[in-house]
C-alpha cells in the first residue's frame, strides 16, 4: 500500500512538473555574440546585460515565455533564425523592406537615428560632402554598411567594413579610420569610456533615409509565426502602459528611447 502511495505521488509530482512546464514556453533568443553596450554585454562571469536583455526578461515575463539568451554571429543571426537554430532575434535591429523579404519583425520596441563619430581634432560633418576623401568604419551586415555605400562611397569615401562594431571602434581610437557609422545612442557610450572620450565626438547624424534605416527596432521572427508575434506585440504594449519599459529604461536613457 505505501509502495502504491509513494507510486501515485511521485506521478503527482511528475504530472505538476509537466504542467508548471507547460506554462511557459521555451524560446531561444538570438543575441549578437558581441558586445554592443548598452544594449547587450557579458559581464566577467558571462552573463548578459544591458538595456535589451532587461527589454527582453520584460516582454517574456509579460507573454510567459521561458527565454534563453543564445549568442550568435551577427552575420550569422538571420540564417540562424531561418534555419530554426533560434526563435526570434533581439539584437537592435532595423525593420527594413529588405529583412521583411526573410523574416517578419514585431512592432518597433526603440528607434535613434545614425550618427558620425570622428577624431576631435578633425572638422566635418555627418554629410556625404563631410566624408569625402576619408575612411569610414562599417559594421557588416547592417543598415549602416548599405547607407554608407550608398550615401558616402559614391561622393569620395572609402567604406571600411568590420565583423564587429568594438573593431570599428577601436580603428578610429587608433587613428587608422578617420570615421564610424552606426547607432546614436551605442556611439555616444563608446563616447562614455576612457578610450572614446579621449579620441573622439559625434560629428552628427546621418540624413534619414526609411527605405534602408527602417522604421525602428524591432524583433526578429520568422515569418508565419503568427501566434509568437502576437504574444510578443500584446508584451510590447503592455509594458509600455504600465510603466516597465520607462522604469528600467531609466537605469541607461535621459530620454525616452522609444522615439518617433
Amino acid at each position: 500500500m505505501k509502495s502504491a502511495l509513494k507510486t501515485i505521488a511521485l506521478a503527482a509530482v511528475i504530472g505538476l512538473s509537466a504542467i508548471s512546464g507547460a506554462a511557459a514556453e521555451q524560446v531561444r533568443v538570438g543575441f549578437a555574440a558581441e558586445p554592443y553596450p548598452p544594449f547587450t554585454s557579458p559581464d566577467a562571469s558571462g552573463n548578459w546585460e544591458g538595456w535589451e536583455v532587461d527589454f527582453m526578461k520584460a516582454i517574456c515575463a509579460e507573454a510567459k515565455l521561458d527565454c534563453v539568451i543564445t549568442p550568435v554571429a551577427w552575420d550569422g543571426i538571420i540564417p540562424a533564425l531561418t534555419t530554426s537554430k533560434i526563435d526570434m532575434i533581439i539584437g537592435s535591429m532595423s525593420i527594413t523592406a529588405e529583412r521583411l523579404q526573410t523574416i517578419d519583425f514585431s512592432d518597433k520596441y526603440y528607434n535613434s537615428p545614425p550618427g558620425i563619430i570622428g577624431a576631435k581634432d578633425a572638422k566635418f560633418d555627418a554629410t556625404p560632402e563631410g566624408l569625402a576623401g576619408k575612411t569610414l568604419g562599417v559594421q557588416v551586415a547592417t543598415i549602416h554598411q548599405v547607407y554608407a555605400n550608398k550615401y558616402f562611397a559614391p561622393a569620395g569615401a572609402t567604406v571600411k567594413e568590420y565583423q564587429t562594431q568594438d573593431e570599428a571602434n577601436n580603428d578610429l581610437a587608433a587613428g587608422r579610420i578617420d570615421a564610424v557609422q552606426a547607432d546614436s545612442i551605442a556611439l555616444g557610450d563608446f563616447l562614455k569610456t576612457e578610450q572614446g572620450s579621449a579620441c573622439c565626438d559625434m560629428k552628427g547624424t546621418v540624413k534619414d533615409d526609411p527605405e534602408i534605416l527602417g522604421l525602428g527596432v524591432g524583433v526578429g521572427l520568422r515569418k508565419g509565426e503568427t501566434e509568437l508575434k502576437d504574444k510578443i506585440n500584446a508584451a510590447i504594449k503592455a509594458i509600455r502602459a504600465n510603466g516597465t519599459y520607462d522604469e528600467f529604461s531609466k537605469k541607461y536613457f535621459n530620454f525616452d528611447i522609444y522615439g518617433g
